[in-house]
């Protein structure tokens, strides 16, 4: 029986050095699938499974925002909390730049520029989290008192339905 060979990308070489005990999960990408897809694969809550979302505000400062996959962030009420006039997703070349990951398998772990991250504050009720693992495809899953700890986001309540 052969092993299965999972990726090593920027995301799990800083997991690995700061040493989070984390599951590897592989599934079939599918291009816009989005996070139905993961959690259908991996047989998972889509609640459970973390977005990493790149936007910008009006002056072209990028943020991530954490946010479950079932839910929306409502990019108005987080401009109001961060004090920005607009806040609107970055395109997938923009976000690329920012991160180094292709969207898809954008984690927010290992990023190329730092940022600031929001993370949706109900993201740490949860027992286990699964989150992009730095390519499309690959999920990772941990405690998310780690992602707490690696990533000290900012929590806020900006989920919609």
């Amino acid at each position: 029986m052969t092993k299965e060979k999972f990726p090593v990308t920027s995301a799990v070489r800083l997991l690995r050095t700061e040493g989070v005990a984390f599951g590897s999960h592989l599934y079939h990408y599918e291009a816009k699938g989005g996070t139905a897809v993961s959690a259908r694969e991996l047989g998972i809550e889509e609640h459970c499974v973390i977005k990493t979302l790149v936007f910008e505000t009006e002056t072209k400062k990028p943020l991530i925002v954490l946010m479950h996959g079932d839910r929306q962030v409502s990019t108005k009420a987080l401009a109001r909390l961060i004090d920005a006039k607009i806040i609107t997703p970055c395109t997938p070349a923009i976000a690329e730049r920012h991160t180094s990951y292709q969207v898809g398998g954008t984690s927010p772990f290992g990023i190329r520029n730092p940022m600031p991250i929001y993370a949706e504050a109900t993201i740490f009720d949860l027992p286990r989290i699964y989150i992009n693992g730095g390519k499309r495809g690959y999920l990772v899953s941990l405690a998310p008192t780690e992602l707490q700890r690696l990533l000290k986001p900012q929590l806020v309540e900006v989920a919609t339905d």
